[in-house]
């Protein structure tokens, strides 16, 4: 009986250890033209070979399928990585702050996870793989990216922030604005806000403790708060460096809310990864931003969205001049960084526009100054490097994972093609309907 039993187990290990061996599948990608690598001349006709969810090989030519291989049919696509979006909010309504502030009341975390996964599908229609979120519930989004990450539900990859870290009354103080009885219920149950350098480092580290991959603070106001304490610098120096050394220590990148030009240096000086928005830049600040070798994360649509809802009384009146303000200087800041040579990676703030029309910034970046080819490596290259994942996306290089989308014509031409994706893989797996063989 028992002999019976080893061999039957030794059969069962020695099959599942040759299913292991056996090689898998593969995808062929015939494209008409392929920007594998951002920042580079495309390559022409090109064979994109997907195996176990990463790139195997990229080769010249429409190479014909092995057996047992499924082709996707290309011919008449450019390609190109997919794109990564560095600010988004996923939870709950995006880009409709009118819907946001009647339903307030009448909803819950049930009610935003399913606004969640339909804001998901949306972004990655839209051909962005990788996003970086840096604003919602912490157990709701964790909880998305999981769902995604094992394949329960379609979106991209997350990287995600939780809660920002406030202090009290700043702009990522849920209590603003409301009734005192209802301001000390909020800020009963809230943890990410805090006051002096002690309370900032537990706040760092009771968010990394709910599964924050990533830390965004409030280094000044902000243009939706319901305050008028304006877009000045929020927080001390000193509290700065305390959430971003602690961040850091604990394997953490950090991202800056910040608009006025004495936050965003207050800020870089504190040796942060990343200046979200940037609105107010002065010369200064372009030179610490380059001497300590940080991204600008410019999020040019969000001044345009939110100026035009606060002129259509979508916003509450204590956001309409912060709106006038931002959306007036905002497109000459971006303009001298970029011509300063600052990094820059490709960020939206989705949610303040609508999920889906991320690609929109592309055109707002080029106005700027940019090359279409500059800003298409922002959405790759240097979005890649600014989350420290250079390794796994960014470009379509074999071990990399099979993040590609495709377009009609070329994007280097004409840089809001990329504004009608038709095409999506995320992880080696069609995202869209694509010509199968």
């Amino acid at each position: 009986m028992t002999k019976t039993f080893i061999g039957i187990a030794a059969a069962m290990l020695l099959a599942g250890t040759a299913a292991a061996q056996a090689p898998q599948p593969a995808t062929y990608v015939h494209a008409g033209a392929l920007l594998d690598r951002p920042g580079q001349a495309p390559r022409g006709q090109s064979t994109v070979i997907v195996r176990g969810g990463k790139v195997e090989a990229v080769r010249d030519g429409f190479v014909a399928p092995e057996a047992g291989a499924r082709l996707i049919d290309l011919k008449d696509k450019f390609v190109l990585p997919g794109l990564i979006d560095m600010h988004v909010h996923l939870w709950g309504i995006g880009g409709d702050p009118q819907r946001a502030r009647l339903g307030g009341l009448t909803r819950d975390d049930g009610d935003n996870m399913m606004e969640a996964i339909t804001n998901a599908r949306r972004t990655l229609a839209a051909g962005f793989t990788t996003v970086r979120d840096l604003g919602g519930s912490p157990r709701g989004i964790r909880a998305l990216r999981d769902g995604i990450a094992q394949g329960v539900v379609e979106g991209p990859t997350i990287v995600n922030a939780g809660s920002m870290v406030s202090v009290t009354g700043g702009h990522g103080d849920g209590s603003n604005g409301l009734a005192e009885e209802w301001a000390d219920t909020v800020h009963q149950h809230q943890i990410n806000t805090c006051d002096g350098p002690d309370d900032c480092r537990r706040a760092v580290r009771a968010q990394v403790g709910l599964g924050a991959q990533v830390i965004k603070f409030a280094a000044t106001g902000g243009v939706l708060s319901n305050v008028s304490g304006g877009l000045g610098r929020a927080m001390t120096p000193e509290e700065m460096r305390a959430i971003i050394d602690t961040a850091h220590a604990l394997g953490r990148k950090v991202a800056a809310h910040s608009h006025a030009a004495e936050g965003t240096k207050a800020a870089l000086e504190a040796g942060v990864d990343s200046i979200d928005h940037g609105t107010f830049l002065d010369d200064e600040a372009i030179r610490l931003f380059k001497a300590k070798g940080a991204f600008l994360v410019p999020t040019m649509i969000a001044p345009v969205t939110a100026l035009a809802q606060a002129r259509a009384g979508a916003l509450p009146p204590a956001t309409i001049p912060k709106a006038e303000e931002a959306a007036t200087v905002a497109m000459a800041s971006h303009s001298k960084a970029i011509a300063s040579g600052v990094k820059i990676a490709f960020g939206t703030d989705t949610g303040v526009s609508k999920h889906g029309e991320n690609a929109k910034e592309f055109a707002l970046m080029v106005r700027a100054g940019m090359t279409p080819a500059q800003a298409i490596r922002a959405a790759t290259v240097g979005a890649a490097e600014l989350l420290g994942q250079s390794q796994r996306i960014g470009t379509l290089e074999p071990g990399k994972a099979a993040d590609l989308i495709a377009v009609a014509g070329s994007p280097l031409e004409d840089v809001t093609r990329l504004e009608r994706v038709d095409f999506v893989m995320h992880g080696g797996v069609p995202a869209t309907p694509a010509a199968v063989q």
